[in-house]
């Protein structure tokens, strides 16, 4: 589970989450929402510690940010996947070997690397392209390999912070379907997006970032 209790986070005489409390249970789907510069990255990245509260305390597992010590973060991260909008592939490598690389640092046993990259690979409909270079691809197929290369570690919680971003509406709609794909299979997912028009199809628990509050409202009209 995903908790947070009492969160704030101040950047410099700026308060941009204000004593937030939430729940994310194993296993949901959930749209964060808000306006440009509202927080929505910063809650993830609270989620993946990649900064710390300021006040308040955020609980992921059995994680903690109040005693998370440095060496214990990569432990955190393998239990999370995270989706970027601007994919971050590293385009001299093949699609093969830039989800293998994840593999490679968490220190998995080579011979689990090649099975579970060919078995991540299917699942988002890539087999057909693991030998093709990252820059050869096309932007929702770039997005696909984040998202394979997210799950390579089998995450409990995938994170997307605006995964459509640059995408266009036909391509937006798949990767949303895939996402919500993983998440049948057991996988939790926080998607970040300013995309309302998938948020409205998608018929999913929605947390709304409005003036420092996460507040859980219905979908939009």
């Amino acid at each position: 589970m995903i908790s947070f209790k009492g969160v704030s986070v101040d950047f410099g005489a700026h308060t941009l989450l204000d004593n937030v409390t939430l729940q994310i249970k194993p296993g949901e789907f959930v749209f964060l929402v808000g306006q440009t510069g509202s927080g929505k990255s910063t809650v993830l990245r609270l989620i993946y510690m990649d900064i710390l509260p300021t006040r308040g305390t955020v609980f992921v597992g059995k994680h903690c940010s109040a005693s998370i010590q440095l060496r214990d973060i990569p432990y955190l991260r393998r239990e999370l996947g995270v989706v970027f909008q601007d994919f971050k592939l590293m385009e001299d490598r093949s699609v093969y070997d830039n989800v293998a690389f994840t593999l490679h640092v968490t220190g998995t046993p080579s011979a689990e690397i090649r099975k579970k990259v060919i078995l991540t690979l299917g699942d988002v409909g890539l087999s057909h392209a693991r030998n093709k270079m990252a820059h050869e691809l096309s932007g929702g197929e770039q997005q696909r390999v984040a998202i394979a290369r997210a799950l390579a570690n089998n995450p409990k919680f995938l994170l997307a912070d605006e995964p459509t971003g640059n995408l266009d509406p036909a391509t937006s709609m798949e990767i949303l379907k895939l996402l919500k794909d993983i998440n049948m299979r057991g996988t939790a997912v926080v998607m970040a997006t300013h995309n309302y028009e998938l948020v409205r199809k998608a018929n999913e628990r929605i947390l709304k970032i409005e003036e420092g509050a996460i507040l859980d409202v219905d979908a939009p009209a």
